[in-house]
């Protein structure tokens, strides 16, 4: 189980209770994804042939 902190608050909601942190897993999370997935897209793109 869980410890708590005196407080009573839970560790995970302590977490999410930090705006800042909020806002960087926002942009970081979205940013990694979309730029790894561009990266499998790119390759697996097939190679074009010119006419």
């Amino acid at each position: 189980m869980a410890t708590r902190d005196p407080n009573g608050k839970h560790p995970i909601q302590k977490l999410m209770d930090n705006p800042w942190l909020l806002l960087v897993l926002g942009i970081v999370i979205p940013t990694v994804s979309y730029t790894i997935w561009g990266w499998i897209e790119l390759w697996l793109v097939p190679t074009a042939t010119l006419p």
